[in-house]
């Protein structure tokens, strides 16, 4: 299988060594043609000048890792050229644009997969096997942590859109999938603290985010930019039969306050690409299977817009102080 990569930065970077055992040849380009060269050559890839020229290289499938705003222009070219795709979460950096590219996709959009790593991490589908088998009973509430060690790159907070649009969209993500419920209603609260540019463009560093299912039940959301003991993200689930936590490992970065108790007693997981690396090894796999027919995609566009709707409720209701119902946003 050859398998184009659109996007050398760090998350492409990290993608071009996992694609490179797993598939038979890998094509890749990015907007800086000495990163194209130094990222092909130390894994054995080749080096194309543009998007064009991977399509036109005979690649089976493409895996989009560029900077967002591109996004929406990279996967419609991609599916225009009848390839298989996998896309980088935002479908686009704006919601509109967002909509516009899934109308856009309508009816042609069966082998798109969009990058929800979660989904391909052994405790998430753990989780969601026991919702599903009924172990846990009817589940009343959820509770869902992304805690990054310090802020991305302060121009990345200024473009991001927002701390739910950029990371809590994947605790969304996540309660969607585990659970099989949809949300209704979120409020939604933060605070500033830290460096003044959260203040500046309207974000938060630190969120907190109660969802209503449509079952009536409540999953509590939280994250931070500053969790300097490391990268926290986690999962419980509580029912009325069981209760089972997504986590609860040796690389979790939380210290124990009771005497005597040495878990966790690994080093803290310090980066994404530290707690999610069989993740994402397992989602790019998932993809190679996508591109060769075996399987429908794990995560669609319809995923996509679903958790884009709960961060748009999400941001709303942060700054209007108030609930919000996903049916008042969505269009």
């Amino acid at each position: 299988m050859k398998i184009g990569l659109i996007g050398l930065g760090r998350i492409g970077a990290f993608h071009a060594e996992t694609l490179r055992g797993i598939v038979d040849e890998l094509v890749v380009t990015d907007a800086r043609p000495d990163v194209t060269a130094a990222v092909a050559a130390e894994v054995g890839a080749q080096a194309v000048d543009s998007p064009e020229d991977v399509f036109a290289a005979g690649v089976d499938g493409v895996v989009i890792a560029a900077a967002t705003p591109a996004h929406p222009e990279l996967l419609l070219a991609a599916v225009d050229a009848g390839l298989p795709a996998f896309c980088e979460k935002p479908l686009a950096g704006r919601i509109d644009d967002a909509l516009d590219v899934a109308a856009k996709l309508a009816g042609r959009d069966e082998r798109v997969q969009i990058g929800y790593p979660r989904r391909f991490d052994e405790g998430y589908t753990t989780a969601r096997a026991a919702v599903a088998s009924g172990e846990l009973g009817r589940v009343h509430t959820v509770r869902a942590t992304t805690l990054d060690p310090a802020p991305p790159p302060l121009d990345y907070v200024r473009i991001s859109g927002g701390i739910f649009r950029d990371c809590s969209v994947h605790d969304f993500d996540a309660i969607r999938w585990v659970t099989g419920r949809e949300v209704v209603e979120v409020f939604a609260t933060g605070d500033t603290a830290g460096d003044p540019v959260f203040a500046e463009v309207g974000d938060v560093s630190t969120a907190a985010a109660v969802l209503t299912l449509d079952d009536g039940s409540h999953a509590l959301v939280s994250n931070t930019r500053y969790n300097p003991r490391g990268y926290d993200v986690r999962m419980e689930l509580h029912g009325d039969r069981d209760s089972i936590a997504v986590g609860l490992d040796d690389g979790l970065p939380l210290r124990s306050a009771e005497p005597g108790v040495t878990f966790p007693a690994g080093t803290p997981h310090a980066f994404f690409m530290d707690r999610l690396a069989p993740a994402f090894r397992a989602e790019l796999t998932a993809f190679t299977e996508l591109v060769a027919g075996t399987r429908p995609t794990p995560c669609s566009v319809a995923d996509a817009m679903a958790a884009g709707w709960i961060a748009e409720a999400a941001t709303l209701s942060l700054h209007e102080h108030r609930p919000v119902r996903i049916d008042e946003v969505q269009r």
